[in-house]
């Protein structure tokens, strides 16, 4: 062995000084298809359930009981007094009707959210919304009355809102008034071009 390559060996013992062995009890990891796919299909539930959030931001949390006989009422800043009173009165042309008879309050919460966005991208200015009296309703009487005066105010396509008059379901509906879509003048075109 050359003084050169003795140096060379002096010097990487000395960098080499404090570097422990890995010690392990355990054999290598070897690749298990069974967990790999269990971790795989955890990860595709929390991103699917991300993606329901994101898809529907309609919040389950801080809903205020409402009690059955009392009207539920909103109407955004701005909206003129004979705007709000027309859709109390249920003047209105009702072009969507959403019915959560036998629904859960999950499926209503989707179904709501579906209408109330996919009837503002097609125009609809009222739709009513069937959510029932719900008396023998559990945890609270009058449960998806009170969920939808909650998920009502969270949607911004939705101007204003009010109990429905007694021909169409009273206590147990709701009338609702959605913003006019930007493109309100194209909509009107194809729908009277279709009609």
């Amino acid at each position: 062995m050359s003084h050169f390559e003795h140096d060379e060996l002096d010097s990487f013992f000395a960098e080499m000084q404090d570097v422990k062995p890995i010690i392990s009890d355990d054999k290598a990891q070897l690749h298990d298809p069974e967990a790999a796919l269990a971790e795989k299909q955890k990860r595709a539930s929390l991103q699917a359930s991300i993606r329901d959030k994101l898809k529907n931001p309609l919040s389950m949390e801080g809903v205020k009981p409402v009690p059955l006989d009392d009207f539920i009422q909103f109407q955004q800043p701005g909206i003129q007094d004979g705007v709000f009173k027309k859709l109390r009165l249920g003047k209105y042309p009702l072009e969507v009707v959403i019915s959560m008879a036998g629904k859960t309050l999950d499926e209503s919460r989707n179904l709501l959210y579906q209408n109330v966005i996919s009837g503002h991208e097609k125009g609809v200015r009222a739709l009513l919304i069937k959510h029932g009296t719900g008396e023998n309703s559990k945890p609270f009487p009058a449960l998806k009355k009170s969920y939808v005066n909650h998920w009502l105010r969270e949607l911004e396509e939705v101007i204003a809102f009010h109990t429905a008059q007694p021909m169409h379901g009273g206590f147990g509906a709701t009338y609702v008034l959605l913003k006019k879509h930007p493109q309100q003048k194209l909509i009107n075109r194809e729908k009277n071009r279709k009609g």
